[in-house]
């Protein structure tokens, strides 16, 4: 049942549905009880893509889908209301794949008048779709097919207030399974790779224009509620000053100081050359400005030089991810990798992970290649070589699961479900890595970091050590995270905006009464949707599980001794989640989320 006018407020009530194999446009009516239920974003992704795309679809066939949705709150003007995700079926890990991005397009494609763009076909030939308010249209792309991001980006007129562009580069096209889809030039929806899904369309780009107005309920009460969040966001030291100051790579020395930094593949959780690599060094010697996205009052872009070029970031995750994994303390070289993955469409932390682990199977005489820890000045020809897949970079190309696998080495990928784990050693943050097991489309921070309560006291501190009791932290980091990733609004506002606001915001714009309680519940029905979707898929309780390195060997520096007890806490998780022994939804709880008539049994 679709929204009809009068209940158009929030959600504007259409999505978009491309065929590219028949080279078909046609708009259709956003189900109305599933928008309710799935909220917009990561949660009406999921639910699409259970309908559209299931177990027998290889995810690089046309009969993978690709859909792009807002929320309801994405153009609202709340803080952060700019971003989207993208669901498909991962070619990298087999699971549900939803990628979240910020920048400008997402608002953008909202003011073209839809609530989610669903792609699905491939075209004969490489093409890109132009969105506008009054229709959309299927375009030649061979003048595009083989440029990079930045050029793709600048030939389609990327303009920030009017036109914005979403793109895939060459790793893009040629389907590596670290491809990441780029918008506003270095925007990145980039983790699980459906940046090789676009390629595999033969769908180079996506242009969206449009000015279209979203409705309110009750805008006099959004606008309190939005107002209130806003001092919030400027009363909290993070969002106000650590953020601004230093963009996400505060976290370098804080995380390196606890233990729970990650350096050369994992073999250790301290890094002697942080703070060469930390965000105090890139402020002082490369920042040249901040920016930020569409209606975000933090502003933790950075924008950087150093001697070469010029870019965007690098964010903690990237610096993280191409120093300490890899024992690289040269800033400018990090900095250079992170221009280089953007230019070429890759997602930076499988890219470095996958790097650090070659570099550890080239030490151990099993890959030949010059690789070795240390080794930054091979990063941008390594870059090059996978984007391009060329001599070893195309067996890089496949991932670090796939490249330990193929020598005889799989405990050697710090991966779970083949997705490369981020910045957080679980040894010094026992939450992370339950989370990291758990999570439906692999080892992420994003599905409920637990830096809030482990690390930065937010909203309170707990023991990052302790064991017992902390599956009930996870669980409800992960609900609400699915809950941010719906609206759709950035992680770091609901750093210090409780869901409460949250609720409270999202009420007054669609009308749609949405206790807090009722909203976490929410959540949790789109967590375990993700749940049946990857059991659906053939995945096991075996799967929630960490590399041996991480169970088995201690940690370093202020972890020192400690390994992850993930076997004391998942059984406890399965309980909290209301999950049988196997970690399959009970049918209890999928009747208590109205999720039954999904049920795989």
């Amino acid at each position: 049942m679709g929204l009809s006018m009068e209940e158009n407020k929030g959600w504007i009530g259409k999505i978009l549905v491309v065929d590219l194999t028949a080279g078909a446009i046609e708009p259709q009516p956003l189900d109305r009880d599933i928008a309710r239920q799935f909220i917009g974003g990561r949660g009406l992704g999921a639910r699409m893509l259970w309908d559209m795309v299931g177990p027998d679809v290889d995810p690089l066939s046309p009969d993978n889908v690709l859909i792009y949705a807002t929320g309801p709150m994405t153009a609202s003007g709340y803080q952060t209301s700019n971003r989207f995700s993208i669901s498909t079926k991962s070619p990298q890990t087999g699971t549900v794949l939803d990628a979240n991005s910020g920048g400008w397009w997402g608002m953008r494609l909202k003011r073209t008048g839809y609530d989610a763009l669903v792609v699905k076909g491939r075209a004969a030939q490489p093409v890109y779709l132009e969105i506008t308010e009054e229709g959309a249209a299927i375009k030649d792309a061979a003048h595009l097919w083989g440029k990079t991001v930045f050029e793709t980006t600048e030939a389609l007129g990327q303009d920030q207030n009017r036109r914005n562009v979403l793109c895939i580069g060459p790793a893009g096209e040629n389907q590596v399974l670290l491809a990441a889809i780029m918008n506003d030039g270095t925007r990145a929806a980039a983790r699980g790779a459906p940046g090789a899904v676009m390629g595999s369309k033969n769908l180079k780009a996506i242009v969206c224009e449009g000015s279209h107005r979203v409705n309110f309920a009750d805008q006099e009460r959004f606008r309190f509620v939005q107002y209130e969040s806003t001092k919030m966001l400027k009363a909290s030291p993070v969002t106000s000053q650590a953020f601004p100051e230093f963009g996400t790579a505060f976290l370098m020395n804080l995380l390196n100081n606890i233990g729970s930094l990650p350096a050369y593949n994992y073999r250790r959780s301290h890094f002697d050359g942080a703070e060469a690599i930390s965000g105090e060094t890139l402020t002082e010697k490369y920042l040249v400005k901040n920016s930020a996205c569409w209606a975000c009052p933090i502003a933790c872009t950075r924008q950087t030089r150093t001697a070469k070029k010029e870019g965007e970031g690098p964010e903690f995750e990237t610096l993280w991810a191409f120093g300490a994994a890899c024992g690289v303390d040269n800033m400018e070289q990090v900095i250079e990798a992170n221009y280089l993955c953007n230019d070429l469409g890759m997602d930076t932390i499988s890219a470095g992970s996958t790097i650090g682990c070659a570099m550890e199977l080239s030490e151990l005489g099993l890959l030949k290649s010059e690789l070795r820890f240390g080794r930054g000045d091979l990063f941008e020809q390594t870059l090059l070589d996978m984007a391009y897949r060329r001599g070893v970079g195309d067996e890089l190309a496949m991932g670090s699961a796939r490249l330990a696998a193929k020598y005889g080495r799989p405990d050697l990928s710090m991966s779970v479900k083949k997705l490369e784990m981020p910045a957080y050693d679980p040894r010094g943050m026992q939450g992370q890595g339950l989370l990291y097991a758990t999570g439906n489309r692999g080892a992420c921070h994003m599905r409920g970091n637990m830096l809030g309560p482990e690390v930065l006291g937010l909203p309170k501190m707990i023991d990052r050590l302790q064991v017992q009791g902390k599956s009930v932290y996870v669980k409800l980091h992960q609900d609400t995270s699915a809950i941010v990733d719906s609206l759709v609004v950035c992680r770091f506002v609901n750093l210090v905006v409780a869901d409460e606001y949250l609720a409270r915001a999202l009420s007054s714009l669609t009308g749609v009464e949405y206790p807090t309680g009722e909203l976490i519940r929410t959540g949790e029905r789109i967590y375990n949707l993700e749940r049946l979707y990857n059991l659906r898929e053939g995945f096991t309780c075996a799967d929630d599980t960490l590399p041996p390195r991480l169970l088995n060997e201690p940690g370093t520096g202020n972890s020192g001794g400690e390994v992850s007890h993930l076997p004391d806490m998942l059984d406890e998780y399965y309980r909290a989640r209301g999950w049988d022994k196997d970690g399959i939804p009970t049918p209890a709880k999928l009747e208590e989320l109205g999720l039954t008539e999904l049920s795989i049994a």
